[in-house]
């Protein structure tokens, strides 16, 4: 086992030489698909006080980690999949923003989305005839927020929330994604969260750059402000990471986020990407992008776009009670096994699919989630419903959320 710095350094400079002789055929692919002709989306227009407006208001909402049902909107509106015809379409999309009310800390105002999406859904049910005949069966929505359409960044909260009533026939397209969970119903469809994409490519290191750091992380291990005894956020793991590896020359972990954060990730072998309030957080798309290979501490994660990426091949997996060994077990795989995933993370097509950039780019992240809309076609014989038939129940929920927006 490695216990200095340079030993440490000395392994990750002979992998960058020795990645130079890996050959192209290793490069692995995405699943990639073209949705064009596949499938027809109608947009909704919604009066402006859902969307556009609420941007108006607070452009900090253009580049928050939720800013992809902004971004979502405005690519649809100019997309080859659109149709003017709603008659035509496999599905409509509700252009809401439900994460763009802002406090002034820059935190979404969970409060209120469930009563803002509500009457967004009350508004399209009353003007189209679409939502009724399925009760949303046939609409997806982009529900971004720390559990998705739970609308709340506890977990226990969340789960006693669970998943707005009158969404629970919709397909959401959100950030959260895990297992068994309340929180995610059969049929969601998990996306990265929005990095810029051009702020990082701006800060793009040559090619030749050694990766001199082991292992890699900034950002929180104890979240004091919302979980003053340290045991809840999360589930430890964190916590746990700075307890055993603090002082371990081969972890380069800090609260610290230095302004050359970008360059860094660039010169790592491997880069923590361990759950905080939920199972996912920017750095798995930060790593993926900047060739470090993602070490996901997440117990039963649902990944981004996994029915396209090949999550196994370019991440290493660490199991929440497994962070005590972390050093042993990353330090254990084999030099063949991380050249491998380095270079199929060097595939731009890997880094390309994690993306939403403005203007949109082929294999994008828009483009997976319109591939995995069309995945989903036809519609089963269960979608629409027969007449007078109901099934969701408008009634249910929590009192606050039955309040007018």
């Amino acid at each position: 086992m490695w216990t200095t710095t340079a030993r440490a350094r000395a392994l990750a400079l002979a992998l960058a030489v020795v990645l130079a002789v890996v050959t192209a055929e290793d490069i692995g692919r995405i699943k990639e698909d073209d949705p064009t002709g596949r499938l027809k989306v109608y947009v909704y227009e919604l009066p402006l006080k859902y969307n556009k407006n609420i941007v108006a208001k607070d452009p900090r909402c253009l580049s928050h980690m939720f800013a992809v049902e902004i971004f979502m909107h405005r690519f649809l509106l100019s997309s080859a999949v659109r149709t003017l015809n709603p008659d035509e379409a496999d599905w409509f999309y509700t252009p809401v923003y439900t994460t763009c009310d802002l406090t002034p800390w820059g935190h979404p105002l969970t409060t209120k989305s469930p009563r803002m999406m509500r009457s967004a859904i009350k508004f399209i049910s009353k003007y189209w005839p679409y939502w009724n005949r399925t009760e949303g069966a046939d609409h997806f929505f982009v529900t971004p927020h720390d559990f998705g359409a739970c609308f709340w960044f506890q977990e226990a909260k969340a789960i006693e929330r669970g998943v707005l009533p009158v969404l629970r026939r919709a397909t959401l397209v959100q950030t959260f994604g895990q297992n068994n969970h309340a929180c995610l119903q059969d049929g969601s469809i998990t996306i990265p969260p929005y990095t810029p994409a051009h702020k990082m490519r701006a800060r793009l290191v040559p090619p030749e750059t050694p990766r001199s750091i082991f292992v890699y992380f900034r950002g929180l291990f104890y979240d004091t402000s919302n979980d003053p005894e340290g045991g809840y956020y999360a589930r430890g793991a964190r916590a746990s990471v700075w307890e055993n590896f603090k002082s371990n020359p081969m972890f380069d972990i800090s609260t610290d986020h230095p302004p050359t954060y970008y360059e860094d990730m660039q010169r790592a072998v491997f880069c923590l990407c361990p759950l905080g309030w939920a199972p996912w957080s920017p750095r798995l798309v930060e790593a993926v992008v900047f060739g470090c290979i993602p070490v996901i501490i997440a117990d039963d994660i649902v990944l981004p776009f996994s029915d396209a990426i090949p999550w196994d091949e370019i991440a290493v997996f660490v199991a929440e009670d497994d962070v005590p060994k972390l050093d042993t077990i990353l330090t254990s795989i084999p030099t063949e096994v991380i050249l491998r995933k380095q270079e199929l993370l060097e595939n731009p097509s890997m880094k390309q699919s994690m993306l939403f950039p403005q203007p949109a780019e082929p294999g994008d992240g828009f483009h997976q989630i319109l591939n995995a809309l069309a995945r989903k076609l036809p519609h089963g014989k269960g979608v629409f419903l027969k007449p007078g038939q109901r099934v969701l129940n408008w009634t249910e929920g929590s009192p606050d959320d039955m309040k007018p927006w």
